[in-house]
């Protein structure tokens, strides 16, 4: 209908551009004027198209699945400890990381084409997660953690305190001790097994009653 009206207001005008006589081309304009009248109208109120999204809802990703990464090495001094993953074909860019205080969590993805994971849930002190980070070497990834506080780690993992001593009432008090004793020389340096087996063999042998002061 809006295209026909626009066809006869073109007519029109072509019509009024003609004609000669004053009646006739009052009657031409008049009818131009109603004519542009309706034509604004329909615009007005015509309705605005509702735009269409391309926007397509993505489908859910399945859940990616990753090999665990159960053995790897690891040293350390008092300042940072250094895990070594022993992995070919990872590329830094496919890496992602995530270091907390007391835990780690080392993605690699499409390596191969297998997904592969180094998590240590609780580690055995804190780090700081803004310090630490990953090296990605040809045969080797290294995963460097810095320390919170500079000294030795007896372990990777987080262990409870063993070598508190028993505090059973009914127990016999010098079992705490020598469990403690026990303990320290497990988890001891050589020196420090040294010092205890001495320690023990004085006890045994009378020349100290008390086995912790030969410390």
């Amino acid at each position: 209908m809006a295209n026909d009206s626009s066809l006869d207001l073109e007519e029109l005008r072509h019509l009024q551009s003609i004609a000669k006589r004053p009646r006739v081309v009052s009657l031409i304009s008049s009818e131009i004027r109603n004519l542009e009248k309706q034509l604004n109208d329909a615009a007005l109120v015509a309705p605005t198209p509702t735009p269409i999204s391309t926007n397509l809802k993505k489908a859910s990703e399945p859940a990616l699945k990753y090999t665990t990464l159960g053995s790897f090495s690891w040293d350390q001094d008092t300042d940072k400890v250094k895990i070594y993953v022993f992995l070919e074909g990872v590329d830094q860019e496919k890496v992602d990381t995530e270091f907390n205080r007391m835990s780690v969590d080392v993605k690699f993805h499409d390596v191969n084409g297998k997904n592969y994971r180094c998590a240590i849930p609780k580690l055995n002190k804190e780090i700081v997660p803004e310090k630490c980070k990953v090296l990605v070497k040809p045969t080797k990834v290294i995963i460097t953690l810095i320390k919170a506080s500079k000294g030795n780690w007896m372990d990777l993992h987080f262990k409870d305190d063993k070598i508190k001593p028993s505090l059973d009432k009914e127990r016999d008090p010098m079992a705490g001790i020598m469990d403690l004793m026990k303990n320290m020389y497990e988890e001891g340096d050589d020196e420090m097994k040294k010092t205890i087996a001495k320690a023990w063999t004085d006890a045994r042998s009378g020349k100290a009653a008390d086995p912790m002061k030969s410390f």
